[in-house]
């Protein structure tokens, strides 16, 4: 009997990656593929790695060694990536408004007219609960109003990956409830690579669980976010 299940495609392949910093080794010959439809939380312990395996994949940094490629499904070479990087990487000075980092998420996207333009922000503030402070400079948010914003800006394009860095970093607790339900949404049409220390949550949502320190290591235990129960 023949299959109607589709084979999930390759969306972006590291090969043999290694990285090293001021003599100091970063990464070692890590190697992954992330394909359609995974997600992926990874952790590790501080200064392991998983920022810079995030940079390597997004190719902000360049490995000292190995390769990065990219493929849609369409095989166009392009892929939509919303990105939500760590708050210290942000200049919360820069001059700019809430509304203003939100639809800066839609640059490039030459298909989106004006009107959809303003709908998806409006859109989009609402469902991080920032309407009321799209007018407001960013360096007047407080430090869970920010990520909010990044959060809202990330995911406007309604990007085919989406990569979070740390996203419950600074989040107020009343409204970390609701950024699971916001992950627990786009999961059903978006792979999501995630780096988080707090896995309780995340790790039950997602199907790839892996640990970096240095190296690379794909865990298949039940409870992922204890290296001790991987295999």
């Amino acid at each position: 009997m023949s299959s109607h299940l589709t084979k999930p495609s390759t969306l972006i392949s590291l090969s043999d990656i290694s990285f090293e910093r001021e003599g100091r080794v970063i990464l070692s010959d890590v190697s992954i593929e992330v394909k359609s439809g995974d997600f992926i939380a990874i952790t590790g312990p501080n200064g392991g790695g998983k920022t810079t395996l995030l940079r390597i994949m997004l190719r902000l940094l360049k490995p000292d060694r190995g390769s990065v490629s990219y493929q849609t499904i369409d095989g166009d070479g392009s892929l939509r990536i919303g990105y939500l990087p760590q708050k210290n990487m942000i200049d919360s000075h820069f001059p700019i408004t809430v509304g203003e980092v939100v639809a800066s998420g839609l640059l490039g996207q030459k298909s989106v007219n004006r009107h959809e333009r303003e709908s998806r922000i409006s859109e989009m503030l609402g469902l991080v609960g920032m309407e009321q402070r799209a007018d407001q400079a960013i360096g007047t948010l407080s430090g869970g109003q920010l990520q909010r914003t990044l959060l809202a800006r990330a995911i406007i394009s309604r990007p085919e990956l989406l990569v979070l860095d740390e996203p419950l970093s600074y989040i107020d607790k009343r409204f970390e409830q609701h950024f699971y339900e916001i992950i627990a949404g786009l999961k059903k049409s978006t792979t999501i690579v995630l780096v988080s220390h707090e896995m309780t949550t995340l790790a039950e949502m997602a199907n790839r669980h892996l640990i970096v320190d240095r190296t690379l290591h794909e865990c298949s235990a039940h409870h992922h976010y204890i290296r001790s129960e991987c295999e």
